[in-house]
């Protein structure tokens, strides 16, 4: 590859950049799928008994406890094979998701296709995040994350909508094979013939910080090897740096939100007369606020820095969610759903701009992997906690509860030991600088 490939910037990389938002966009598509039409058939598609909340949860369990797995490993992959290959192995691994649940005799066989998806949403996502960071500036990773993260929730409210209305024509088996199988295919095909490998730009990023470090350099971690091994970052990532455990924590939390969302609140709202229909566009405003906000909230960070954004965001959403259980009627839903969104849309992106702003380039992609592993953890010990909470007293409004407390105290911990990441905003004196 020429040197002159290798220029940093959205700009100049526009055309890799379009690709890789297409590619989370299709990501976001492919777990959106299973987003209303799953939870909300259950009962009556997959032959799962009516109350059974611990068994509604445990296909979002099993999702959340592959996809923190296959974050981590992606992450050390990445930096071993290229971001492309680890790419294309997620979606060869999607492949039979749609097959199984048109064949599904079972909620096991839900359960096995979940976990097949955590395994490709932990290998796509992850890579379509890192390789955007890779080829953009510094100065540019709050809007970096917020486009990728637009692309994909904007595609997780769509095919939640697109795939209800697919039900409700083709039935929910057929509706969701044939939108399954479209997006697969599709991403193996623009995959193999258009995305490129930004694993370079990340080597030349880390050759340049060595050859001349910048102006504000970022406040990394102390004691940390130059190329630590993956045991390191790990320990780095969990607690060894108070900003890094901070973060992570509150990644882990902030998908009790999404657990809820995905498993109990489609349940919820067909429990109090929504139409299957009604239930695609409620969820669908979590998704569209979340996905369209990001686009000025990763924006906003680059500017006001990533502090505030993650600690409001985590309370505005944890008060979105108690919203839901505090009215009635799909206007309050909806805007409950909103508020939600929006709270999420302030901290998901910056979160993970964190995560980037702090770490070399020569690992970086190991410890978004991590990030990326703690956070997707919560997707079950959220689902297990919702579960448990809405198993104990027979309703799904204490799961509700459960989650919005959660937030309120992760925000406050995140409050409590994290400081601002933004180079520019808060940089790193001579003595504070690590190898990259």
């Amino acid at each position: 590859m020429n040197k002159g490939d290798l220029r940093h910037g959205i700009r100049p990389n526009i055309e890799q950049v379009v690709h890789q938002l297409i590619q989370v966009m299709l990501v976001g598509f492919a777990i959106g799928m299973t987003r209303t039409v799953v939870p909300a058939l259950a009962e009556s598609e997959f032959g799962l008994d009516r109350g059974s909340f611990l068994l509604l949860t445990s296909f979002v369990v099993a999702f959340g406890v592959v996809k923190a797995v296959m974050n981590f490993v992606a992450g050390s992959w990445s930096e071993r094979i290229g971001r492309k290959r680890v790419l294309f192995l997620g979606w060869v691994v999607a492949l039979p998701i749609p097959v199984m649940i048109w064949a599904a005799q079972g909620w096991v066989w839900i359960v096995a296709a979940t976990m097949l998806l955590g395994v490709n949403q932990g290998l796509c996502w992850s890579m379509t995040q890192t390789a955007k960071l890779d080829i953009t500036r510094a100065e540019e990773r709050g809007l970096t994350m917020g486009l990728n993260e637009f692309s994909g929730y904007v595609g997780v409210a769509l095919a939640g909508i697109l795939t209800a209305y697919a039900a409700e024509w083709l039935g929910a088996r057929t509706g969701l094979l044939a939108f399954g199988m479209a997006v697969v295919l599709s991403a193996l095909v623009l995959t193999v013939v258009w995305v490129k490998d930004t694993l370079p730009w990340a080597r030349a990023e880390s050759a340049a910080y060595k050859a001349a470090p910048p102006k504000n350099p970022p406040r990394y971690p102390r004691g940390v090897s130059e190329h630590p091994k993956t045991g390191e970052v790990f320990a780095t990532m969990s607690w060894r740096d108070r900003r890094l455990f901070a973060i992570s924590q509150a990644g882990l939390v902030e998908k009790f939100v999404d657990a809820l969302v995905w498993a109990l609140f489609p349940v919820f709202l067909v429990s109090r007369g929504a139409s299957l229909t009604e239930v695609g566009w409620i969820v669908g405003v979590y998704g569209f606020v979340w996905g369209g906000s990001q686009l000025l909230t990763g924006r906003l960070s680059d500017h006001v820095g990533r502090f505030w954004p993650n600690v409001l965001g985590m309370w505005i959403c944890g008060a979105g969610v108690a919203m839901v259980v505090m009215g009635s009627g799909a206007f309050w839903w909806s805007v409950s759903a909103g508020v939600a969104g929006f709270g999420m849309a302030l901290l998901y992106p910056n979160l993970s701009a964190a995560v980037a702003d702090i770490t070399p380039p020569a690992w970086r992609g190991s410890a978004i992997g991590i990030y990326r592993f703690w956070r997707d953890l919560g997707y079950a010990i959220g689902a297990l906690g919702l579960g448990l909470a809405a198993s104990l007293t027979g309703a799904a409004e204490p799961a509700f509860w459960f989650v919005a407390i959660s937030m309120f105290v992760s925000g406050f911990i995140l409050f409590w030991l994290a400081e601002e990441t933004h180079p520019r905003l808060n940089p790193s004196d001579n003595t504070e600088r690590a190898s990259a």
